[in-house]
């Protein structure tokens, strides 16, 4: 059994390359336009109240996984998809991809079903896929291609997920396994809805600060175009970089405390510093499987579950993590897909 060492309730401070030198103070931020007389700028909003522990972290899962073998199942009267699999252990979705059933499922008198062997996890209300697959000592992106998980990658509870079967492990391998990347939180992140329970309603301000078991509710269809999240100079663009490592997103130099506007319409699914590398990161998500992600900054103004506008500012930008310098690190993606940001925005 892997035992998931839980974090601090208060995560730890964002490193900024600043830390590690003399103390410049920012240059003056060059707006626009001038915000109204009641409202301070974008720079002199106040930062949202730390977020608590990712449920990840809050909710531990404990690997009780059931073994199922290879069986055929004959159907009896009054069977249903999900009465098959509660009594054979097995998941419902792998059931049905097994067999070739589609929605609404219907099942006929003595149909024989293929039972698919493997491990199952019964998934609790409150679990992550991140934490699943940290209790099995699995990479999440794994668990998401054994279950053919898709948009809004979101558990329920009662639903069980076929666990793959590793091999040993170097500690390497090991430590990899429990690092997370952007993907992992874009499709294990939220928390497992408990039966007949319904998502939270976006907010409108980062007054409010949901439990860590509170799965959000992210928007249904994409509205709108991207606009860019700040203007700057694109220091690493799309692709493969100069030492053969791939960039997901781009990076665009801006000055300290430049704000960082929210790219479309969209709910604010993670605010933290749980990716190396990146520092601060705030992740919002925008319908049809639209997710941004905006990391190095310095300081966080959302909060998870907020609905934030396009043009609305989300952080203020930093050099924390690995930046090299004061900048953004900015990318979109289509579900799991990195997707070239520059292709998206408008020109300029």
């Amino acid at each position: 059994m892997i035992v998931l060492m839980l974090g601090a309730c208060v995560p730890p401070p964002i490193e900024r390359a600043s830390d590690r030198g003399p103390q410049i103070p920012p240059p003056p931020i060059v707006t626009q336009e001038a915000p109204p007389a009641d409202r301070p700028p974008p720079d002199r909003l106040p930062p949202a109240a730390p977020p608590p522990r990712p449920a990840w972290e809050a909710r531990p899962v404990t690997p009780d996984a059931r073994k199922v073998r290879a069986q055929d199942y004959y159907v009896r009267p009054g069977d249903t998809l999900r009465g098959v699999a509660n009594f054979t252990g097995a998941g419902s979705e792998a059931i049905a991809r097994a067999n070739g059933l589609t929605p609404p499922y219907v099942l006929r008198l003595d149909q024989k079903l293929v039972i698919p062997a493997g491990r199952y996890h019964l998934v609790r209300a409150g679990e992550t896929g991140i934490a699943i697959a940290r209790a099995y000592g699995v990479p999440w992106a794994q668990v998401v291609e054994a279950n053919a998980l898709a948009e809004p990658y979101v558990l329920r509870a009662g639903q069980r997920i076929l666990i793959p079967r590793g091999g040993p492990m170097s500690p390497a391998e090991r430590a990899r396994a429990f690092a997370l990347d952007i993907e992992d939180i874009v499709t294990g992140g939220e928390p497992a809805l408990a039966a007949n329970a319904n998502p939270v309603a976006p907010a409108p301000t980062a007054r409010r600060v949901l439990p860590p078991e509170a799965s959000v509710a992210a928007p249904s269809r994409f509205v709108g175009g991207f606009g860019w999240p700040v203007e700057g100079r694109i220091v690493s663009r799309f692709g493969p970089g100069a030492s053969g490592e791939r960039q997901n997103g781009i990076k665009i130099a801006v000055p300290l405390r430049t704000p960082v506007l929210a790219t479309a319409d969209g709910v604010v699914s993670y605010t933290g510093s749980g990716v190396k590398g990146l520092g601060g990161i705030v992740i919002v998500r925008h319908g049809d499987g639209w997710s941004s992600i905006y990391g190095h900054v310095g300081e966080i103004l959302v909060q998870r579950g907020q609905a934030v506008k396009r043009g609305q500012a989300v952080a203020l930008s930093g050099d924390s993590g690995f930046a090299a310098q004061p900048e953004l690190h900015f990318e979109l993606r289509k579900g799991r897909v990195p997707v070239n940001p520059v292709a998206e925005l408008p020109g300029r």
